[in-house]
């Protein structure tokens, strides 16, 4: 009988040890909500040239991760303890970004993947921050937005930047200020495509 249990102990081990998927997740993770929504039963047409695509933005290294950057100073990055996204934060903001332009503008958005409708607006460009400032005390977004018209030879460039203050430097409140500091900067960019 001790000689099953110590067997059967033995075999569990290597099993265990194959089931440790790393650090422990947070309680909960951090998303980006839009506060300007598409109605239900929204229905818009499109000819060839019409729509506007959103194409996910570029973002560099501390911001191509699920953690929330934290600018300690000029030359120095953390993250911040216990707070993590559930996507990064240029695939959440093209979203908010696409949702949000739908809801301020007339133009038909189409996800980047369809491609049986040529767009007549690209939008495109690189997020600058996206995160906690430290020595300011407030969540920031930045995003440098590059805009191409059907029909225009030229590209229209534009910096969108929001600052919310963050009253306490946790999860939850620095998660609820980014997602209204993204929300501002989405709205800005929207009305500029609207025009």
């Amino acid at each position: 009988m001790k000689a099953r249990s110590l067997l059967a102990l033995a075999a569990a081990v290597p099993l265990a040890a194959c089931l440790s998927f790393g650090a422990k997740p947070p309680a909960s993770l951090l998303t980006l909500t839009p506060t300007a929504t598409l109605p239900a039963d929204t229905a818009r047409n499109a000819t060839d040239g019409q729509a506007v695509v959103v194409i996910t933005p570029s973002a560099p290294a501390p911001l191509s991760t699920l953690r929330v950057p934290v600018q300690a100073s000029a030359t120095e990055i953390a993250y911040l303890k216990d707070a993590q996204w559930t996507d990064t934060p240029a695939k959440m903001f093209r979203g908010l970004l696409a949702e949000t332009i739908a809801a301020r503008t007339s133009h038909v958005v189409l996800d980047v993947r369809q491609f049986s409708v040529s767009p007549g607006i690209r939008l495109s460009g690189g997020i600058k921050a996206f995160g906690l400032d430290h020595p300011s005390g407030s969540a920031v977004v930045i995003f440098d937005a590059t805009l191409s018209r059907s029909g225009k030879d030229q590209l229209e460039t534009r910096r969108f930047e929001a600052h919310v203050p963050v009253s306490d430097e946790r999860a939850a409140p620095v998660g609820a200020a980014l997602n209204q500091a993204a929300n501002q900067v989405a709205v800005q960019v929207a009305d500029w495509i609207g025009q």
